[in-house]
């Protein structure tokens, strides 16, 4: 997959903020509003290009890609790389997913040498999930919150 990584930026934000995806994996549609820009562009996100210039997907890492109050479920007493990711709904479900997760890991392996990788998702994604245990991650820990059940992915760097 050719994709290319930039820097995240506030218009970009915005056009990712506003995507929508399809039940049931609307659970990860956001709002466009000024706390979710204000975190995008911290620094901790970036975005994908495909070939063609095209906003493809993004990624984040470090608290931006943990689950709110997770500290007070004990999911993340270790050290790893944490990540987030978000594909651009209009290539969801097109069979791009392994070479996407595929390129962000080779990328931030080569940022963090030696240092495991962690992921959290939703329970009920599993499609991400079967993808992500292609990828080799194996399930660490498993929580709920008020908003959905998730469980921790590891993958040795």
């Amino acid at each position: 997959m050719n994709l290319n990584v930039k820097s995240m930026n506030e218009n970009l934000a915005k056009q990712i903020l506003s995507w929508q995806y399809e039940v049931p994996y609307d659970f990860y549609n956001n709002e466009v509003n000024e706390e979710g820009i204000k975190e995008m562009v911290d620094g901790s996100y970036q975005i994908l290009l495909d070939q063609k210039g095209e906003l493809f997907g993004f990624f984040c890492t470090g608290e931006a890609a943990c689950v709110p109050m997770r500290h007070k479920y004990g999911a993340y007493n270790e050290k790893f790389v944490d990540f987030g990711l978000g594909m651009n709904p209009n290539y969801v479900g097109e069979g791009y997913g392994y070479g996407f997760c595929s390129f962000i890991l080779n990328y931030i392996r080569e940022c963090n040498k030696g240092i495991p990788i962690r992921l959290s998702v939703a329970i009920f994604n599993k499609r991400a999930i079967h993808l992500y245990e292609n990828l080799g991650f194996l399930i660490k820990n498993k929580f709920a919150t008020d908003s959905a059940d998730f469980i921790t992915m590891v993958k040795d760097n």
